[in-house]
């Protein structure tokens, strides 16, 4: 079975050849790797197609190229060209990604389609899978498309307009892959559903065990510098704290970086680390005695959910975070809840959890057993099973009607 991978993944070539600085999400990349090459496992034909989108409006083009660095020899990717001209970027992006789905699907046919969330060129290519070409699509829905990242209703012509096509696009898909209860409810019924919160690396797990019984005094943070991140508070909170042999470790990128080192720079143990391998980010997440999500909280439980809990609690680290929705019970053993992220909230939740060990207390094995490579991959392996049972079955009752 051959599968169309539909997804804004940014490989290591595209970051070198365009401005991927601002956008940048080293968590979707990983996620997208991990289930291309779990797809593979199960002896599917993956291609990534993305359109390598450019944030910074500019007037330079940037032309369509495949990866000659791929993660995995098994799979080609493909990138759309961009031209970052206001107004048009997102046009622009969505046929260039159009043009390259049609292309690969007329060089060799495709069976499945699956797309990340539902961006215009995500929406394009599934709506001519399916009312072009017949094929199934699976929806993996990774946030909300109807709210913005504190759950409030988004607002203005062009949010509405994609509202009403992902409202068209939810009705039609084959099947769903989302990270809660909350986003899979969004979807009729009667398809497939697979309930799928993050995907835990080998090289995770391998990592963990090395590091079982000697953590260090760190907090960690990785992930993108915006203000949803709440990256900002977790500084100002670490300053309330004061608390001595204890330091705040921050990695990864974004639009906050300057000003947040900015504001850290009269502030004790406070250590960045901007853009890590993904080996380094192993080893920081599995030495740490903690991680945290400072996100905003949002009025809407469950809209979005950080894939990197998952991957910090399978490394052995307690976890802090405010709520993302309903999780299970053995999973949110090893979480301790912020009501919100005000800085004194955090300050407060963190000297509770050192002063009382309460950092000690994990779910390591929960979430390496339920979301490990051979869990999902077997998961995976079931849901595109149903999708393209129910696939062949319609077909089949179709023809006999004809």
């Amino acid at each position: 079975m051959r599968i169309a991978y539909i997804t804004p993944y940014q490989g290591a070539t595209l970051v070198k050849r365009r401005p991927i600085v601002h956008n940048r999400s080293m968590s979707n990349r990983i996620k997208i790797e991990l289930i291309a090459s779990l797809l593979c496992d199960n002896s599917l034909e993956v291609e990534i197609i993305s359109q390598g989108e450019v944030v910074d409006h500019s007037l330079t083009f940037y032309p369509s190229f495949s990866e000659p660095e791929p993660f995995d020899p098994r799979i080609p990717i493909y990138y759309g060209s961009a031209l970052p001209i206001r107004r048009l970027n997102g046009l622009w992006s969505s046929a260039r990604t159009l043009q390259i789905f049609k292309k690969r699907h007329r060089s060799k046919p495709y069976d499945l389609v699956i797309i990340f969330n539902m961006k215009g060129p995500e929406v394009a290519c599934a709506n001519h899978a399916i009312r072009r070409l017949c094929l199934p699509v699976i929806l993996e829905y990774e946030d909300d498309s109807f709210v913005d990242v504190q759950g409030q209703e988004v607002s203005g012509l062009a949010a509405r307009r994609s509202s009403h096509a992902a409202t068209q696009l939810l009705s039609s898909v084959s099947g769903c892959i989302g990270v809660s209860p909350h986003l899979l409810s969004q979807l009729p019924s009667n398809i497939p559903k697979l309930l799928l919160r993050g995907v835990v690396g080998a090289d995770i797990i391998s990592a963990s065990e090395q590091w079982r019984g000697r953590k260090e005094n760190v907090v960690l943070f990785s992930g993108t510098h915006t203000f949803s991140n709440g990256v900002g508070e977790l500084i100002r909170g670490w300053r309330e704290l004061q608390m001595p042999g204890w330091q705040l470790h921050i990695t990864g990128y974004g639009r906050l970086t300057d000003e947040l080192r900015r504001s850290a720079q009269d502030t004790p143990g406070v250590v960045f680390h901007g853009l890590v391998s993904r080996p380094e980010l192993v080893r920081l997440m599995c030495s740490a005695a903690i991680c945290i999500n400072p996100h905003v909280v949002s009025r809407t439980p469950g809209n979005v959910f950080a894939f990197k809990i998952i991957e910090y609690l399978a490394a052995g680290a307690h976890v802090i975070s405010t709520p993302m929705g309903t999780l299970e019970n053995d999973i949110e053993a090893g979480i301790t809840y912020m009501p919100d992220n005000c800085p004194a909230t955090i300050a407060t939740t963190l000297r509770k959890v050192i002063e009382e060990r309460e950092w000690t207390r994990n779910s390591t094995e929960a979430a390496q057993q339920r979301y490990g490579p051979e869990s999902v991959r077997k998961s995976l392996n079931a849901l595109i099973g149903q999708v393209h049972t129910a696939a062949t079955t319609g077909a089949k009752s179709l023809r006999a009607g004809e």
